[in-house]
């Protein structure tokens, strides 16, 4: 009761899945993905064995479609399932089972594979694969938007409920301890795709790595408001002066990780990163002055 798709970066070497379902939390059942091995959207009364056993596969070398025969093969209940493979080298397969609810079907392109059951009509895969195509940004910006075309063209014939990016790449996850570079879900809100969006931004936020001459040097303006931003987050007490000395660096670099801006953050120097001073003014906005009311004083006669 679901649409997703699967894809793969050649350039980035990354591996995804999006997906979205009138279902509670589909993000734990459908997306399953492994660094240089590939990526399984299983869906449909989902066999969520696919996800374990069909990575394993892929990473000893069988293409999707080799994988798929196999993981189809040992299902009696097959005809029930829909599932979309990417494997290592962007190799895509999809399948549809007779006994899949109307509309269901699939569609694959150039490094990606987009299906869907209980749909509308199948203007909703054929806007996946567009969207998709169409798209520009990282992998999970383009299968997000991906799953938003597919929605406006009518989606989940039941409604929406939930939504999910996953991608992996070699070494992509929080200090490079796991492949799982980005793993976003809403497991329930009424316009989920729009919400996962918005979550994939505060990924952007957090983690991008913000290009050496993106970096702004901080003059005297700057320091003036990054003091006074320090002041109203209560982690600077000293006079508002323009001058980075360094009680404002301490307080500012405090304040960078109470925020978890570390990643964006050049520490110990005198540059800034544009995108997350723009990001702490609209966390501590400057106070408007208060307004006062002339009162007219009125003479007593006597």
């Amino acid at each position: 009761m679901t649409f997703s798709i699967v894809a793969y970066d050649p350039v980035a070497k990354e591996w995804g899945v999006a997906t979205q379902s009138k279902f509670l939390a589909v993000g734990a059942v459908v997306p399953w993905a492994a660094a240089n091995a590939g990526s399984i959207a299983t869906q449909s009364y989902a066999n969520t064995s696919f996800g374990p056993r069909g990575l394993a596969m892929l990473a000893q070398g069988l293409s999707a479609a080799e994988t798929l025969e196999r993981l189809l093969a040992a299902d009696e209940g097959h005809e029930q399932r829909q599932v979309g493979i990417i494997d290592r080298e962007g190799r895509a397969t999809t399948f549809t089972g007779s006994d899949c609810h109307a509309w269901a079907g699939g569609l694959t392109g150039s490094n990606f594979a987009a299906q869907g059951n209980i749909l509308v009509s199948a203007a909703t895969v054929e806007a996946l694969a567009v969207g998709f195509e169409n798209a520009r940004g990282e992998l999970a910006d383009r299968l997000v938007a991906a799953l938003l075309a597919g929605q406006r063209a009518g989606g989940d014939r039941r409604g929406q409920q939930s939504a999910a990016v996953l991608i992996v790449r070699d070494k992509g996850g929080y200090a490079g301890f796991n492949d799982r570079y980005l793993d976003l879900r809403v497991d329930d809100d009424l316009h989920p795709i729009e919400r996962l969006q918005g979550l994939l931004e505060l990924h952007h936020l957090y983690f991008g790595k913000p290009a050496p001459e993106s970096l702004v040097q901080i003059d005297q303006k700057i320091a003036r408001e990054l003091q006074r931003i320090a002041k109203r987050a209560q982690q600077y007490h000293g006079a508002i002066t323009g001058e980075y000395d360094a009680a404002t660096r301490e307080a500012v670099e405090g304040l960078i990780g109470i925020e978890n801006l570390e990643d964006r953050w050049p520490f110990g120097s005198d540059q800034v990163d544009p995108v997350a001073l723009r990001f702490l003014k609209k966390a501590y906005p400057a106070k408007k002055p208060r307004r006062t009311t002339a009162v007219k004083k009125t003479a007593r006669k006597k």
